[in-house]
């Protein structure tokens, strides 16, 4: 039987997200907005270019939640973008009444499902959707990690003239600019990246990481990044419907590890056909440590506007 998955959120990170699922013949897709007609034509558009790139999949835009039932995944994209000069916590309130709203309908028509939250700001969010949902903490997870390795992988192969696929790196902490890109676990080809580029230069390229979100909204004037953002969501799908074990970076529910409780923070998880299968605690340095404990406080400070 062909996997399903849902999308929620017919912009443009959810239909590009739809699209790469079925072009890539992950799954079948059922692409869900609440604007009449967004979802349908989208999803029209997506399923006619299917006999091109030689998938069978199929997808579907429907207004109606209840058309998620049996989907395995469930990708929320839904929410409002961030604007020029605004920041990630200034959508809290805005984005926590649409994400609460899906997932009550999420807890009824696809029980079963797994929960991956792009929506901004994204560690607030996938914690009120665990709550909302009522879901185990491992079936309940957010894309953040993955986006933002991405970004300090593309920074450090613009000024290497290196391929983006030797560079091994991770980003860990919240979604926002209190980031943590891990520069001492970050090699070329096993070479470690302190012997290829100066520490001022690897100083600029975090920075720039930390501000890569910013830096696309405030280049397009209107809207945020979606290329990017939809590609590491559906690297998030294929692990879980392949039962791929990943190491990736998520946002999953802390529960001491790393010295945080009851947040959702980016760090390294082993994602699998159950979730968040593990979540790998490393010995960080003291300054890593020090600074990915201070992302969680900001994140577990802007939960506190969320009245749970």
């Amino acid at each position: 039987m062909r996997h399903k998955v849902a999308v929620i959120g017919g912009g443009f990170v959810g239909a590009t997200t739809a699209q790469r699922i079925a072009e890539t013949e992950l799954a079948d897709v059922v692409l869900v907005d609440i604007m009449e007609g967004i979802p349908q034509g989208k999803g029209l558009d997506i399923l006619e270019a299917c006999p091109i790139t030689g998938s069978s999949s199929r997808i579907i835009g429907s207004n109606d939640m209840a058309d998620i039932e049996g989907c395995q995944i469930v990708v929320m994209t839904a929410g409002l973008p961030r604007k020029p000069g605004m920041t990630r916590e200034d959508l809290v309130r805005d984005n926590a009444r649409i994400v609460g709203g899906v997932a009550e309908h999420i807890k009824r028509f696809a029980p079963d499902a797994m929960v991956i939250v792009v929506t901004n700001p994204l560690d607030i969010m996938t914690y009120l959707m665990f709550k909302k949902t009522g879901f185990a903490a491992h079936k309940v997870f957010g894309m953040a990690g993955v986006l933002d390795t991405a970004r300090y992988r593309t920074f450090l192969s613009l000024e290497l003239g290196i391929a983006p696929d030797d560079i091994s790196a991770m980003v860990l902490g919240g979604h926002g600019d209190e980031m943590v890109p891990l520069v001492d676990c970050t090699t070329v080809s096993g070479i470690p990246i302190r012997q290829l580029l100066s520490e001022a230069v690897i100083g600029n390229i975090v920075q720039r990481t930390r501000k890569g979100g910013g830096e696309i909204v405030d280049l397009l004037k209107s809207g945020s990044a979606y290329y990017a953002p939809s590609a590491a969501a559906v690297q998030m799908v294929k692990a879980v419907l392949l039962d791929q074990k990943r190491l990736l970076p998520c946002s999953a529910h802390l529960t001491s590890q790393y010295g945080i409780n009851d947040a959702y923070v980016g760090v390294p998880v082993v994602l699998g056909s159950n979730g968040v299968e593990r979540i790998i605690e490393l010995k960080l340095g003291q300054s890593d440590l020090d600074q990915l404990q201070k992302s969680a406080q900001i994140i577990q400070d802007n939960i506190g506007l969320l009245g749970l």
